[in-house]
């Protein structure tokens, strides 16, 4: 980080709100949008927090993602709804989405939800950690605009396509997963050029083929799966899942959050689990706890002081930038500056 001052998370808070409210969104949905974005930096992912801003109002200020969003129910089965975006906020697509998911789940033990005509929603980990906290087991798969080649080629037509789940873990912060299927997710490609940093080698490949460390070169190349061959066919499972599944875009038909020229025709898939109907939740809590003490007593490998399991690093993250303010870029700062002046607000 090249900036020494640390902004406060109510300070964040109101300006991206009052930012989204002056791009036309009602202000629940403002504050929900900015609570993501603002989370995200708590939980030290600042590759999809407030550096994300200016791609978002592009968007809407294009008319390509509706200030109001107006997702509806599309098709209603019980356990199994499909729901229709209609170009809404994805943040606030996907938070409906889940809530949706978790109702149904409590009525039959299991709750799916299929998305279509979404947007790009920020962190998965927002949304699964929403069936955690209400007793569950969260999943979100959503598929992404092209930024790695399928394997054994060499032009980008399969997005990062992340994934998530989330579960309770009884006195600890629930257990989360939330990855990408690249070796990296491309807004961490972003933030290192941000930052003026180059990237290590075996993120990605330049526009010839050839690896790069630069950033720009990598933006304008390809990003390479996580596991080689195996990155690449969860990549592809993620799309079925919430492109081809919900009857959204898939493949190259979509577009991502920096292309404020498309329209996005991202899709997702919200599974949640009812813990209860598997076993009391009191119980499942306490085989948590046991499971996460059993994962922390290994021994630690060299050059490892500690081992974590999964969301407890971001856990550790929210604690400390809750309460000593979240430090960012000046690359960063100078264009949320912009932003505010643009619109006449401001700044924090």
């Amino acid at each position: 980080m090249d900036s020494e001052t640390r902004i406060p998370r109510a300070a964040l808070l109101d300006f991206v709100s009052a930012v989204y409210v002056r791009a036309g969104m009602p202000e629940d949905d403002a504050r929900l949008a900015a609570d993501t974005l603002v989370q995200a930096d708590l939980w030290g992912h600042q590759s999809h927090g407030v550096m994300r801003l200016p791609w978002y109002l592009a968007r809407i200020e294009a008319g390509v993602c509706a200030a109001v969003a107006q997702p509806e129910i599309a098709i209603d089965a019980g356990a199994v709804a499909v729901l229709d975006g209609n170009e809404g906020m994805g943040q606030v697509v996907a938070a409906r989405a889940m809530d949706e998911a978790i109702r149904r789940a409590t009525s039959f033990g299991i709750g799916a939800v299929s998305v279509r005509n979404s947007n790009h929603f920020g962190t998965a980990m927002y949304f699964t950690l929403m069936a955690a906290r209400a007793g569950c087991i969260g999943f979100l798969s959503t598929n992404a605009s092209p930024a790695m080649a399928p394997w054994g080629g060499r032009e980008k037509s399969v997005g990062t396509n992340p994934w998530s789940w989330a579960a309770p873990a009884g006195s600890h912060a629930p257990l989360v997963l939330d990855i990408a299927n690249t070796a990296v997710a491309r807004g961490k490609i972003y933030l290192a050029k941000q930052n003026d940093a180059m990237i290590p080698r075996g993120w990605a490949l330049d526009a010839t083929g050839a690896p790069t460390t630069d950033p720009s070169e990598a933006l304008a190349g390809v990003v390479l799966p996580m596991a080689q061959h195996k990155g690449y066919a969860i990549a592809a499972v993620m799309d079925v899942l919430s492109g081809v599944l919900s009857g959204s875009a898939f493949g190259a038909a979509v577009h991502g959050p920096y292309q404020a020229e498309h329209r996005s025709g991202a899709g997702h898939l919200a599974i949640v689990l009812n813990i209860a109907a598997f076993q009391p939740l009191a119980e499942f809590n306490g085989r948590m706890e046991r499971y996460i003490a059993e994962l922390k007593s290994a021994a630690p490998a060299q050059d490892f002081d500690e081992i974590f399991y999964p969301g407890e690093i971001e856990a550790r993250n929210d604690a400390r930038n809750r309460a000593e303010g979240i430090q960012y870029p000046l690359k960063t700062l100078a264009e949320l500056q912009r932003v505010a002046q643009r619109l006449g607000i401001d700044a924090p």
